[in-house]
């Protein structure tokens, strides 16, 4: 498959039990390099931290192709959501499936006029992804940065980004 080739055949499915250890070797592969760039890399404690935060009723998978492609959650919070654990397998990165996932979610808050959180590490190329779909840094710190979606950003003010940059 070529780079920024579309992969638009995906589909989301619930999470189970069982999904638990493939995702967290997933979160260790995607992670890693990041991770060992800000210092905090642990073998063990990558795949641990998912394990503890496992909360099968907030996460789905990310089938593309008919496969196992990545993960994402979203977790309803006093204000709005968190958007957690969302990982694309390396191999598929880069072809359209992580905006198309994230337009998806935020169709739903956005109907729902609910603001959406998350956190991405400092210099994650993920940063650029969420604020291509309106997620502006609401705080930060030497390894995270923390994020914010208002409701209501929608596809207008994403068309005028799209344009501008000239990026999905």
């Amino acid at each position: 498959m070529e780079t920024n080739t579309p992969l638009a055949d995906w589909t989301l499915r619930p999470a189970h039990p069982a999904d638990v250890e493939p995702i967290a070797e997933l979160r260790a592969v995607v992670m890693r390099p990041d991770l060992e760039r800000l210092g905090r890399f642990d073998e063990h404690r990558v795949r641990q931290r998912f394990r503890d935060a496992f909360v099968e009723r907030h996460m789905s998978i990310i089938l593309a192709e008919g496969r196992f492609a990545g993960c994402v959650a979203l977790r309803t919070a006093a204000d709005g959501h968190w958007l957690e654990h969302f990982f694309i397998a390396p191999e598929l990165q880069g072809h359209g499936l992580g905006s198309a996932v994230l337009r998806g979610l935020l169709a739903r808050t956005d109907a729902d006029g609910e603001l959406v959180r998350l956190n991405v590490l400092q210099g994650s190329a993920a940063r650029r992804l969420y604020e291509r779909h309106g997620f502006r840094v609401e705080s930060e710190d030497p390894v995270d940065v923390f994020m914010v979606r208002r409701p209501g950003y929608g596809a207008a003010a994403h068309d005028l980004i799209k344009g501008a940059t000239g990026q999905p």
